[in-house]
């Protein structure tokens, strides 16, 4: 399997990532000063929400880019389109 080569998918991933990071510490301060469960079980939704939108996004950038080296950059446009409903779609099951 092939990585990914786009430079801004690549960034968008990671800064998807770090702002997951940085709700993970805040879970571990809420932890550590004594918050109600109710609160943390709230941020961990959202985390998981966070890294699920963050892992269909990975996996349309990849199909993208398999799929355009196939198809050619005359379709690119369609291609792209149809990731897109892709991905909202993908990211209603959530």
């Amino acid at each position: 399997m092939s990585m990914l080569t786009d430079e801004k998918s690549r960034t968008d991933l990671l800064n998807r990532l770090k702002r997951a990071e940085g709700q993970l510490r805040g879970i571990q301060r809420m932890i550590e000063e004594g918050q109600a469960c109710l609160d943390i079980a709230s941020q961990m939704a959202a985390v998981r929400k966070a890294l699920d939108a963050t892992y269909v996004r990975m996996t349309v950038c990849f199909m993208e880019q398999e799929l355009a080296t196939r198809v050619g950059d005359g379709r690119r446009g369609e291609l792209h389109a149809v990731l897109d409903d892709v991905q909202t779609l993908l990211g209603k099951v959530r």
